[in-house]
């Protein structure tokens, strides 16, 4: 689906993906960033770069990540980077250091006007789910995917000895990418004093913006396990299976 007279979409190159991938991975078990494990023979972080570089929407993509893997960026990867027009930035210790590093690479590009914070172990991303999120925060200025909670939560309330249900009606699971107009992103950083978030949409609600919950496909795992990649790998099938000639 493409933008319309009554659901516009942001003008082509307007958005920029920043793909914070400076963390350790250290859940995953491998030996280097899990970003560089295969799934169905290409690199995770190149799923991920692709899916968004094929939309127009997307004028420029960076990738934050750590020292030494910014040197196998350089220089095992690339050609590719160069043929998807992947900037390659150092990031920090946390999270939002290297969301921070990204957005300082895009400042006084007047071309930006939305940044799109995405999990580079996302590999999964759909193209109606990424038309939809850039879309609504065309619109709106700041827009998550998310899918419902299906299953039942349940309250510690003590030791694990006593618990209550949570209602679900009203959850939902935050997913990637989070599209933000870049100067509330900027300003909500400006506001940020290292008090902990879960993601840059909180960054916002604390600094006073509504964000808008946009459903999306509930495969657009993060891989995080290495039973995380076989799971993938059944999505990635099924998908290819059933895509059009």
């Amino acid at each position: 689906m493409e933008p319309s007279a009554d659901r516009p979409g942001p003008p082509p190159g307007s958005v920029a993906a920043v793909l914070p991938a400076a963390g350790s991975g250290q859940r995953f078990g491998a030996a280097r960033n899990k970003l560089f494990a295969e799934l169905a023979g290409i690199p995770l972080w190149m799923h991920a770069t692709r899916r968004l570089a094929a939309r127009p929407e997307v004028g420029r993509i960076v990738l934050v990540t750590s020292e030494s893997d910014r040197e196998v960026f350089e220089n095992e990867f690339r050609d590719e980077c160069r043929q998807l027009g992947l900037e390659v930035v150092l990031g920090g210790q946390e999270r939002t250091d290297s969301v921070r590093a990204g957005l300082d690479a895009l400042a006084g590009d007047p071309a930006v006007r939305l940044v799109a914070i995405h999990d580079a172990a996302r590999p999964l991303i759909e193209p109606q789910d990424l038309f939809s999120v850039f879309t609504a925060a065309h619109a709106t200025g700041a827009a998550i995917l998310a899918t419902p909670v299906v299953g039942t939560v349940k309250r510690d309330l003590g030791g694990r000895e006593n618990c209550n249900t949570v209602d679900r009606s009203d959850l939902w699971i935050a997913l990637t990418p989070q599209v933000f107009r870049i100067d509330w992103l900027q300003q909500a950083y400006q506001r940020f004093r290292g008090r902990p978030a879960t993601d840059d949409a909180q960054l916002l609600e604390r600094a006073g913006y509504p964000v808008t919950l946009v459903p999306g496909r509930a495969d657009n795992l993060k891989i995080t396990l290495p039973e995380d990649l076989a799971i993938a790998e059944a999505f990635l099938a099924r998908t290819t299976q059933h895509a059009p000639n």
